[in-house]
């Protein structure tokens, strides 16, 4: 099965549509899912004192029509955990992200944003909390990665790289600015790093 795995949007519009019509022409078939940060929450980590907003609107970036662009699955990132602790006001668009899951399965692998690990600290904490899982796609960093039994692999854009037997944590990159996402073939056991083109 092929999975086309996209996150860390930001609310960015514009790049998400590029990434969804460069998936559709790559890989039409492909399952999407989310690795998280789909909004931006517009109050900074360094700006919370415990202070509560009214209404999410107040607290996210929300270009009209991208809610109908979030037609798949996803995880919750960091993002969205901060706009859930400044709001209480039930509205819809709380209720979609209260929702969202920590860790979703795609056959074989786990996706998990990556914001619970202290910053290049993704193998032992891993290891860890999710120690069963082979294969590992997050985000958070806004940086593509491949790390392959704990050495770090280059990666070149479109090119299949082997997923199969050895411990394997992949950073699909970040929609938003990047346009990054991966696609991944559950049987083939092959992940493919891709980038949509600026313009």
């Amino acid at each position: 099965m092929h999975y086309a795995l996209l996150g860390d949007i930001h609310s960015s519009k514009e790049d998400l549509q590029a990434v969804l019509a460069q998936i559709a022409d790559e890989a039409p078939e492909a399952t999407l899912m989310g690795t998280g940060d789909l909004y931006e929450c517009t109050v900074s980590k360094k700006d919370l004192h415990g202070q509560m907003y009214p209404t999410v609107e107040e607290v996210i970036k929300h270009p009209a029509g991208i809610d109908e662009l979030f037609t798949f699955r996803s995880i919750y990132g960091n993002q969205e955990e901060r706009i859930l602790l400044l709001t209480k006001q039930t509205e819809s668009i709380r209720d979609f992200l209260n929702d969202l899951p920590e860790t979703l399965k795609a056959d074989d692998a786990i996706l998990i944003h990556g914001h619970q690990w202290p910053h290049n600290e993704a193998e032992a904490w891993l290891a860890e909390h999710l120690p069963e899982s082979r294969l590992v796609f997050h985000g958070h960093t806004h940086r593509s990665t491949f790390t392959r039994d704990g050495q770090s692999i280059s990666i070149s854009w479109n090119e299949e790289l082997s997923v199969r037997g050895l411990r394997t944590i992949v950073n699909v990159g970040a929609v938003v600015d990047s346009r990054e996402w991966v696609l991944y073939d559950s049987e083939k056991q092959t992940v493919r790093f891709m980038k949509a083109s600026q313009g």
